[in-house]
């Protein structure tokens, strides 16, 4: 019997909000099928305001709670014309939302994501379950990453050690233990794509580095790299999480000389983003056989090449060799989210997240 579910996010890259349709049946789930919606430069430009303090907040992002919602409901009900499936058929909707600021660490821990998830149930008349992250905070931890739990379900192995690595804006990792799903393990391990995106864009005018190619044409300064690599951050044991409101533009000027090139920069960022997978993994996964890849990190041809230059022993590929091609795993795991709150089922991996108990995440907004 078939047990449909609709994910949808939009990731710190705020390059599109992906959204498929799955069937939990299964382990992996059975992918029926996907939809990229893009996001509009201009509602981008916008929504990376609210990362940083500015004139009348409350207002901007009431209004970009509503339009978001409106946006995520258009994507879904795209999704929906590629399947011969009805909203009746579907038991629910797991947003992840827009993250516009992640806090865990100070003094009032916070985490907030908008796209109002009453707008996504009234327009796609589909119970939705939104606001994930917010009771892992409130259960002391850093309200991220939350994908590990679905990592450990769907990529387990009793064969071997394996890590999966999920690189979007932020990277971050899941160790799978082949003792058992239950002692999964987690972090962010810093930035994903957020400074490689957003160097190229500013620099060339570009949204993405295609393949690496621009990347791969410079020469990594080891001098920036260290300074880089020097931020406290990087030094945090986990668990830990971060977000594009730390690992920043700003944070990265702050950084240069003036006498760098640009495309030397832009090598170094990715070696960046690769070595601190790489110092996570030989620092807390030394016997991981294989690295299973997700994300829109795994497009970058250079940057796998890096990955499996600075982890020799392990095998680097993509998630598509194990079931679910990587630009939908995150969608799906918030489908598989979504189940778990549905059922009451504990969605939170706390050896991940540093939460003091399991607990059922989310909150059910009826269609």
């Amino acid at each position: 019997m078939s047990e449909l579910y609709i994910g949808i996010m939009s990731g710190t890259s705020m390059d599109a909000i992906d959204c498929v349709l799955v069937d939990l049946c299964q382990t992996p789930p059975h992918l029926l099928a996907h939809h990229s919606h893009p996001l509009a430069k201009g509602l981008k430009s916008e929504l990376l305001k609210l990362n940083y303090p500015g004139e009348n907040e409350l207002e901007h992002m009431a209004r970009l709670d509503i339009a978001l919602g409106r946006l995520f409901a258009e994507a879904i009900n795209q999704l929906l014309e590629k399947h011969p499936s009805s909203a009746s058929e579907i038991k629910a909707i797991g947003s992840h939302g827009q993250t516009i600021r992640h806090s865990p660490g100070s003094d009032i821990p916070y985490t907030l994501q908008i796209a109002d998830p009453n707008t996504i149930a009234q327009l796609t008349g589909i119970t939705t379950v939104a606001d994930f992250r917010r009771r892992d905070i409130a259960a002391g931890g850093q309200g991220a990453p939350l994908v590990p739990a679905f990592h450990a379900d769907c990529f387990y192995s009793s064969n071997e050690e394996r890590v999966v690595v999920n690189i979007g804006g932020m990277a971050n990792i899941t160790i799978v233990p082949s003792s058992g799903r239950n002692e999964v393990s987690g972090f962010d391990t810093g930035p994903g794509n957020v400074l490689l995106d957003g160097w190229i864009e500013k620099v060339k005018g570009d949204l993405m580095d295609k393949q690496g190619d621009w990347a791969r044409s410079g020469n990594i300064d080891t001098t920036l790299l260290q300074r880089l690599l020097n931020d406290p951050y990087f030094n945090i044991p986990p668990p830990k999480s971060t977000g594009r409101d730390y690992f920043s533009l700003q944070w990265l000027e702050q950084q240069l000389t003036g006498k760098e090139q640009p495309q030397d920069i832009q090598a170094t960022l990715c070696e960046l983003t690769a070595t601190s997978i790489a110092n996570a993994i030989k620092e807390h996964a030394p016997s991981t056989s294989r690295l299973l890849v997700c994300g829109g990190g795994s497009n970058n041809s250079y940057l796998m090449e890096r990955l499996q230059t600075l982890l020799p022993s392990c095998n680097v590929e993509s998630t598509t060799k194990h079931g679910i091609a990587p630009q939908w795993v995150e969608a799906s795991a918030f489908a598989w989210l979504a189940r778990q709150t549905m059922n009451g089922d504990f969605g939170n991996a706390p050896a991940v997240t540093g939460a003091s108990e399991r607990v059922v995440l989310g909150a059910i907004y009826q269609a």
